[in-house]
Order: C-alpha cells, then sequence, then structure tokens
C-alpha cells in the first residue's frame, strides 16, 4: 500500500522557518514528479512546488518563490520543503503529492487531478 506521510509542521513566528518532509512508502517515485500543495482555511488547495524525479528541475508558485526550496532524496523516499521568512498568509495545511508515471519534464504538474497519492496533510500556523 502506497503511503505519503508528511511531518515537520508547527507554530512559527513571522519571519521564520520550517522544513517539512514527506515519506514515502510502497513503492518508489524516484522517476515520479512529487509536490506540495497546500490549503488555507476557507481555500481551495493550491499549489506551491513541484520537483522531477531526479530533482533536477523545479518550479514553485509565485507566492513563494524565493522564499521556500523543494528538494528530494530518492535513497530516503523522502520529499522536502524548506520555508523561510514565513508570512502569516502562509498559514495552512501542507500536503505532500505524487504522480504514478514517469515526469515529463519540462511539463510541470500544478494542479490537483495531475496527482495520483497524497498524504493527510501537515498543520503550518505563522503568527504575526
Amino acid at each position: 500500500q502506497v503511503q505519503l506521510v508528511e511531518s515537520g509542521g508547527g507554530l512559527v513566528q513571522a519571519g521564520g522557518s520550517l522544513r517539512l518532509s514527506c515519506a514515502a512508502s510502497g513503492r518508489t517515485f524516484s522517476s515520479s514528479a512529487m509536490a506540495w500543495f497546500r490549503r488555507a482555511p476557507g481555500k481551495e488547495r493550491e499549489f506551491v512546488a513541484a520537483i522531477t524525479g531526479s530533482g533536477g528541475g523545479t518550479a514553485y508558485a509565485d507566492l513563494v518563490k524565493g522564499r521556500f526550496t523543494i528538494s528530494r532524496s530518492n535513497t530516503k523516499d523522502t520529499l522536502y520543503l524548506q520555508m523561510n521568512s514565513l508570512k502569516p498568509e502562509d498559514t495552512a495545511v501542507y500536503y505532500c503529492a505524487a504522480v504514478a508515471a514517469p515526469d515529463r519534464w519540462p511539463i510541470v504538474y500544478t494542479t490537483v487531478p495531475e496527482y495520483d497519492y497524497w498524504g493527510q496533510g501537515t498543520q503550518v500556523t505563522v503568527s504575526s
């Protein structure tokens, strides 16, 4: 059974940093795109960042570009999201997602339906 399990969320002051992790099990995603999405209270789930299977290609939403960094370790089957200079508007539940098929970089998957596997989410709260 495929599982994606996020961790690392919490409460942080504005300007602070957090590092999210997503551990995959049940299959390998080393050739597949993975991504982070988030859902703020009262809003739709939105794209945050994506990365290719090899880790050589990345893409970011404009709102987080320059502040967040997505990375992965295929030897550990783990996806990461380093979040710096956090703002109150970054408060959301953050979800890890993965595509079942091999990635097709430079095509970037940024919508919810394009991802086949999802984690349960981890809460990030940024206080002002």
